[in-house]
């Protein structure tokens, strides 16, 4: 993916300099980039989208203030959706396409690594 199909300082080097800061931060297991960054059709309007997969007892609503608290100021436009392991599991199995589709279509911005 080219530099070009990133927009108003979301470059993929912003956006995986932010995604590692976030790893860095918590206990995440993924961090997928999706919508129209990932899948190469942003336009000056868009928000760069991260799906956070990470272990939380913490309503999801919690759990992007939480990131938020970490990386405010974003450099960019930015959207979260945080789920835990369990929540993603459970919505695939439901047959969720929308995760479905981060899952299969998104870009890995960070996975961790198994020990």
């Amino acid at each position: 993916m080219s530099n070009k199909q990133f927009n108003r300082g979301a470059d993929k080097k912003a956006i995986k300099f932010l995604a590692r800061r976030v790893a860095a931060a918590f206990p995440v297991e993924k961090i997928i980039l999706f919508g129209s960054h990932a899948y190469g059709k942003p336009t000056p309007d868009s928000d760069v989208d991260l799906f956070v997969v990470m272990p939380s007892k913490k309503r999801p609503a919690e759990r992007v203030r939480d990131i938020w608290d970490v990386i405010y100021p974003a450099p960019f436009p930015l959207d979260f959706i945080v789920r835990t392991p369990k929540e993603v599991e459970r919505r695939l199995k439901l047959g969720d396409f929308f995760i479905r589709d981060i899952m299969e279509k998104g870009t890995p911005l960070y996975v961790r690594r198994s020990h």
